[in-house]
């Protein structure tokens, strides 16, 4: 049977839960979070908004900050598949609720509070987390909370818009809250694809996936029925993930990389009309490459990447992506819409899977992905922090782009060449703190140009950085570092280690990395 023949066509919450079982557990969400105690570790469903839970966290939160009203400490700890929705990550971080955050967040007041030391907070690659989870290194998982579109007569979860770390959480905790939001539209059923071939060493055996739009699992999530103790019912739209409009860098930015992907073509190193499989983080870099892509000669296209924006819901629409594989949707408000109004179309180009798939380092070697991600800054050498501000202050997190990093066919960095309007530099002497050595960095782009490291040694990498992607303001003092450190210093790196994070500090001291 077809997995969107698996509901059908209706909105009401009723005919969205086809087993009576779990029928018979529905309740209201303040009763369901009465399960949930301090102390808790709690797995919500949700991956860059996306199907992120919609009456649970929110009943949660006023639980939560109703306790400490009355003096009471209670905080959980909480794992997710990435990013959840803003709502979801504010109201719990601002009622004091998290003792601990893994793996990603992306939202002001929980990265107030994980600075501030308020919060606990463990950055790990997306691939990683099932496995970890597995191995118990974050303790037992007390409470899954999933949102599902629909449950059926065997028993079995239609996902919603993402996938994320579900299969693992409703595979490992101890007690289960579903939530079954009939916003969903019945007709995305069949757009998943849950693998249970997964295991840990050494029983491990290869994953069978050698294109992007192979299927290898079911549409469906398994769970067993003695462990869900509530079902809510909701009707609840998706957050919108924010876009804007590239500007004038991104498209530098963009055209640089566009350009490079001819000058790989006419070496031989890329098919002409299809490329490779690309990857791409979220943001405006992404989407004006995507932009690019859509006036370019290339058709028929394939993305295995993390998210789907909706850039990508443009290429697929207008037959330049052939098929998208992700873990999550992505989407603005015209998005959702979009997607929305014709998913009986996408949900023939689209295929959504469980991260430890759409990041697996395995499958990621094997299809020769191009990866293109963001970063904070590089240095000269060709390492990147994509994560920590001045070093110390995390931003957001690693995410996947490790995993695509290391082992992507190409591995592209891209960045503005300033921020702050101009008063910091993106190509810096030494990142003060690394997320991706110079082993797994092989192309820097900034819209001042573009850095092929590959092949080259740490002297030359410095100059072709220096001089293709840093901006003017900033090259005459990267080049005089160099010089200085090759001659005072030498070695294969040349670094003079008392001047290594000067741009840093100046930065501290004065509110700008300018000389």
């Amino acid at each position: 049977m077809n997995g969107h023949h698996l509901l059908s066509d209706v909105t009401s919450e009723s005919n969205r839960i086809h087993h009576s079982a779990f029928r018979n557990k529905i309740v209201s969400a303040e009763e369901a979070v009465q399960h949930i105690h301090a102390g808790d570790t709690v797995a919500i469903s949700g991956f860059a908004s996306a199907g992120t839970p919609k009456a649970v966290t929110p009943a949660l939160a006023d639980r939560i900050r109703r306790s400490r009203a009355t003096g009471a400490d209670f905080a959980v700890n909480l794992l997710t598949g990435a990013s959840v929705s803003a709502e979801t990550e504010r109201m719990l971080a601002e009622v004091d609720g998290i003792s601990l955050r893994m793996p990603y967040q992306a939202e002001p007041s929980a990265r107030r509070s994980i600075n501030c030391g308020g919060m606990d907070y463990v950055d790990i690659h997306l691939s990683h987390v099932a496995q970890q989870v597995w191995e118990g290194y974050y303790g037992h998982v007390d409470v899954a909370v999933v949102e599902v579109s629909g449950i059926t007569a065997d028993g079995e979860l239609i996902p919603s818009a993402s996938i994320g770390n579900n299969k693992t959480w409703l595979d490992v905790a101890e007690k289960v809250i579903l939530e079954v939001n009939s916003w969903v539209p019945a007709a995305m059923n069949g757009i998943h694809d849950v693998y249970y071939g997964t295991a840990l060493p050494p029983h491990r055996k290869p994953i069978m996936l050698t294109g992007v739009e192979d299927r290898i699992g079911q549409p469906t999530f398994r769970v067993d029925p003695e462990k869900v103790i509530a079902v809510v019912e909701t009707h609840a739209r998706d957050s919108a993930s924010p876009l804007t409009p590239p500007d004038a860098v991104s498209q530098a930015i963009a055209a640089h990389v566009l350009d490079f992907f001819e000058h790989e073509i006419s070496r031989g190193r890329l098919p002409a009309d299809t490329l490779l499989p690309l990857q791409s983080g979220v943001g405006n870099v992404a989407n004006a490459v995507l932009q690019g892509l859509d006036a370019g000669p290339h058709k028929g296209l394939t993305c295995y990447s993390e998210v789907i924006q909706d850039g990508m819901l443009h290429l697929i629409k207008h037959g330049t992506v052939r098929f998208a594989s992700a873990t999550s949707l992505a989407l603005s408000e015209a998005g959702i819409d979009e997607l929305v109004s014709n998913i009986d179309f996408y949900r023939e180009h689209i295929l959504l899977r469980p991260q430890e798939i759409s990041n697996h380092p395995e499958v990621v070697r094997r299809l020769g992905i191009i990866a293109m991600n963001g970063m904070l800054e590089a240095d000269i050498y060709g390492n990147v922090n994509s994560t920590h501000v001045m070093g110390t202050k995390i931003m957001n997190g690693i995410g996947g782009s490790g995993d695509f990093a290391r082992n992507g066919y190409l591995s592209m960095f891209l960045s503005p060449s300033t921020a702050k309007g101009g008063s910091i530099s993106s190509i810096v002497p030494m990142v003060p703190h690394v997320d991706h050595t110079e082993h797994d960095t092989q192309v820097l782009v900034t819209e001042q140009g573009l850095a092929d490291l590959r092949g080259l040694s740490p002297r030359r990498r410095a100059r072709v950085v220096i001089d293709n992607c840093a901006h003017p303001d900033y090259r005459d003092a990267l080049h005089d570092y160099v010089a200085r450190a090759e001659a005072v210093v030498g070695g294969h790196t040349p670094h003079l280690l008392g001047e290594a994070l000067s741009f840093h500090q100046r930065f501290e001291e004065t509110g700008s990395m300018l000389p």
